[in-house]
């Protein structure tokens, strides 16, 4: 490189860099609306320049071997963000030249220095075509492609041969491809118009759905600019407008997200989500924190993006690859309404103005035939939903349309989504939105309030069906029972109503937002009644059994008193397991699964048969016990049995059964004068395990076990804790399995070692925390976002006292509150690990030193304090 063309560099760097700077400085300042545009003419401006002052260009013949630059990708189309990359073409006529490797370089080292990441080809025309025909990217790059500088005509060579030789005989196939290829990226990244954690770029609702309506629409009517979608009848003009609007928010989102990352990302992860919720201004609005307000708005956005995507490929007849829902003879009911292209439409505009419920029966029609609405039929239910307000929404016939609409099982596509996205549903049921994009920021719910209370109807729906996810027979075989469906399917839909009221307790909140609702529209006392119940207690089954002991019969009882019929039961159940498993996999796994079902039968078998006696209990034991000592009679050592047996505790005989009272028997002898014996099973799922500990009792002895589990990452679910008589402790835990199943042997070996050395007083159990929390600190502290929360429940139990703990977790969180409790002289005997929402819930069921419960006000707030002291205090 030649001085001179050195110090043109130089001088053209300067330049580009002072550029970038300002225009980055005013959209940080708000001043900057058209930034990607501006962005991208400022680098035009700098490859022009480049040009001008080109050494190399000179030496290219314009005559015999004609070139130009031409821009690819986000730069072709100015949408140019802060660190986005610029994809650029060296076009030659004929061949390209070996100087073509100085003029690359001529141009972009300036950009190279300034650390901006260019992606660049030098090609023929026929080098274009070929890989334009080999490979879909390369193909839709160039559907991109803008002049920059060079020799224009070589250009508009390169476009009219493109669309003669390649798109002119190949339109429906590429965009067969593009079909393809977008279910394929949906699969990869998600549906981020749903998930908290969206991709802005690659997911369902992302940017990649507005490029393929645009190169779509590129090779069906030759446009060139964006606004060409609304002048050549792609879009209508509410349509175009409401994609600018969303273009521009996520644009402004995504810059916003490279300036805070200080590189290329389009992925919104949840560390930079409230900072960006603060850089563009969203403040706290009716309790509803500002990155809540931020991602509700993203989300809205990127909703209609995606469903504007959708239409616009059903509507060009672009989703051949999909392949349209086979009619098989089947016609709408209703003569205002026709099947067109295997999609429902109306047959006019004026049919709607004369029977307004039109725009519920077209929905009723499509949930009934499995067929679903054309974009044209979408468009005139947007444009007359204010109909419903005036004409029909508190009618019969349109409640009962609806309710059909409801429990009819979903087919490709869900009805109850398709009444969402266009509006209606928000008409007929005001009441909805509230909860429309309404963001619940924590990483328990992935979807909008919204969307899961339509996903949760839907899993009810599926129970039994192949598109049950939840692969439970028991909801399958329920469901089919279930009569009524409609009150189910009602309580469902409404369940989070009352989630758009920031106060806590949206279960009871709902349930008159519910009564009011379906008082209006007629339903019968009775089935409000069912309703509205189902709605205030969705929560009770699984918060007993997350949170409560299981296998104490007090709990079923409880269970039975507070729901009061078995078709209650069913029903609650039913939506329990929908809602969890509609809400995602913190909220349902098969631990959960297993839990709840245990919970279900025990409480349905209380409701058949009435509560146990203590009779019946006794001679329960008896049988127990006789069975115990026959299975152990002809072998010989073990005739120490019934001393044993003697020792063990009447609350651990009543809830275990005879081969694991004979298993516990064994490792009990094993235990001599060791410090501990304990024995590993894979437990009721493949992801937990039952880890049984037989050792001396001795003060804290929980606490130890804990912080040796912590240490170990090994996550406690469940405890049962014993003490027999002869002072041993057998407690049983349910517990995660080691994330590496190759090493698990392994790991389970290192936690034996340290709880052998915590039993002995050889490992310091607190230093050791010390030094993990420090490292968890530097992402997040204890309690830095919700202060911990303690209750204490004397109701439940007619035995022991119920401490709840609700905290933000981190390493040695469970350590420090058992050691809390110790300190306290309380006594653990259960313990569950649950969660409330983003908060882990320790509960445990206590008893003191000498047995009792905590009955003196004076010694619940001193507990409460002790804990929450151990829960804040900062480490030195």
């Amino acid at each position: 490189m030649t001085q001179t063309a050195k110090k043109n560099n130089q001088t053209g760097n300067q330049k580009l860099r002072k550029k970038r700077q300002a225009l980055i400085q005013a959209f940080t300042d708000g001043q900057a609306p058209d930034f990607i545009l501006e962005h991208t003419r400022i680098f035009d401006a700098y490859f022009r320049e480049q040009y001008a002052a080109s050494t190399v260009g000179p030496k290219i013949s314009p005559t015999r071997n004609p070139w130009a630059i031409v821009a690819l990708g986000g730069y072709g189309r100015q949408e140019q963000c802060v660190h986005s990359d610029i994809d650029l073409l060296f076009l030659f006529e004929k061949r390209v030249p070996t100087i073509a490797v100085d003029l690359v370089e001529e141009m972009l080292f300036p950009l190279w220095d300034l650390g901006i990441e260019v992606g660049h080809v030098t090609r023929s025309i026929s080098d274009c075509l070929e890989e334009g025909r080999a490979d879909l990217e390369n193909l839709t790059a160039m559907l991109d492609a803008r002049f920059v500088c060079g020799m224009s005509p070589l250009f508009a060579k390169l476009e009219s041969t493109l669309r003669d030789q390649i798109l002119a005989g190949q339109s429906d196939q590429i965009i067969h491809q593009l079909a393809v290829a977008n279910r394929h990226r949906y699969d990869r990244f998600g549906d981020s118009a749903h998930l908290l954690q969206p991709n802005l770029k690659e997911g369902h609702g992302g940017l990649r759905d507005y490029h393929t309506i645009l190169w779509s629409a590129r090779i069906k009517s030759r446009i060139r600019i964006r606004r060409d979608l609304e002048y050549h009848g792609c879009l209508s003009h509410k349509e175009f407008a409401f994609l600018e609007d969303a273009l521009a928010f996520i644009w402004r989102v995504r810059n916003h997200l490279h300036l805070l990352t200080g590189r290329k990302c389009d992925q919104l992860y949840f560390e930079h989500q409230e900072k960006l919720a603060q850089t563009m201004g969203f403040v706290s609005v009716n309790g509803q924190q500002p990155v809540e307000r931020f991602l509700g708005e993203l989300h809205g956005k990127m909703a209609w993006l995606k469903y504007l995507g959708k239409m616009f490929l059903y509507e060009h007849d672009l989703e051949k690859s999909a392949g349209r829902i086979k009619v098989n003879g089947k016609q709408p009911d209703h003569k205002g309404l026709v099947i067109r292209k295997g999609m429902l439409n109306f047959r006019s505009p004026e049919d709607i103005i004369g029977d307004p419920e039109l725009l519920m029966k077209i929905f009723q029609e499509s949930a009934r035939l499995r067929i679903p609405l054309t974009p044209e039929a979408k468009r005139l239910v947007r444009e007359f939903s204010h109909l419903v307000d005036t004409a029909f929404r508190r009618s019969s016939s349109a409640l009962n349309a609806f309710e059909r609409i409801l429990v009819t099982p979903s087919g490709p596509f869900n009805v109850l989504n398709e009444m969402l996205d266009t509006g209606f549903l928000i008409h007929f049921l005001p009441e909805f939105k509230h909860i429309r994009n309404r963001i619940l920021y924590n990483a328990y719910h992935i979807y909008p309030v919204d969307r899961h209370s339509l996903r949760v109807v839907r899993t009810v729906k599926s129970f039994g069906s192949p598109d049950d996810t939840t692969g439970c027979q028991l909801c399958a075989d329920l469901y089919k029972e279930i009569a009524p469906k409609k009150l189910l399917c009602w309580a469902a839909l409404l369940h989070d109503i009352a989630k758009g009221d920031p106060e806590r307790h949206h279960a009871a909140k709902g349930a008159p937002i519910a009564q009011k609702l379906l008082s209006e529209r007629g339903m019968s006392t009775q089935g409000i009644e069912t309703v509205t119940f189902l709605i205030r207690e969705h929560l009770f089954l699984i918060h007993t059994a997350l949170r409560r002991d299981i296998q104490d019969e007090e709990t079923a009882i409880f269970c039975a008193r507070h729901i009061g019929s078995l078709s209650r039961l069913k029903m609650l159940y039913l939506l329990s397991v929908a809602d969890s498993a509609a809400t995602g996999p913190k909220a349902w796994n098969e631990w959960t699964a297993v839990l709840l079902q245990d919970l279900f039968l025990k409480t349905a078998n209380t409701l058949e048969k009435g509560e146990l006696a203590s009779g019946q209990a006794t001679r329960t034991l008896e049988k127990k016990k006789a069975k115990v000592f026959s299975s152990v009679s002809t072998v010989p050592e073990h005739r120490d049995i019934e001393v044993i047996f003697e020792a063990m505790s009447p609350r651990y005989l009543h809830y275990t059964s005879v081969e694991a009272i004979l298993a516990h028997a064994d490792l009990y002898r094993s235990l001599s004068d060791r410090p501990y014996v304990w024995s590993i099973a894979r437990a009721a799922t493949k992801d937990t395990r039952t880890i049984t500990i037989c050792t001396q009792d001795r003060p804290g002895l929980f606490s130890r076990i804990a912080g040796v589990f912590t240490l170990n990452r090994i996550n406690i679910l469940n405890a049962q804790i014993y003490t027999w008589h002869n002072n041993i402790a057998l407690d049983i835990f349910e517990v995660t399995a080691p994330p590496d199943r190759i090493f698990e042997k392994e790991k389970w070996e290192k936690a034996g070692h340290d709880l052998g050395s915590a039993l002995t007083d050889r490992l310091d159990i607190p230093a050791m925390l010390k030094k993990k929390l420090a490292a968890y600190r530097a992402v997040r502290s204890p309690g830095e976002r919700n202060p911990p929360r303690i209750t204490i429940d004397n109701k439940s139990s007619s035995f022991f006292t119920i401490i709840e703990v609700f905290a933000d977790d981190f390493p040695g969180l469970l350590f420090r509150v058992t050691d809390a409790l110790y300190r306290c002289r309380l006594d653990i005997w259960v313990a569950k690990i649950a969660t409330e929402v983003d908060q882990v819930v320790d509960v445990f069921y206590v008893r003191d030193f000498d047995g009792n419960k905590i009955d003196s006000p004076r010694t619940e707030t001193s507990i409460k304090q002790t804990i929450i002291r151990s829960l804040t205090m900062v480490e030195n």
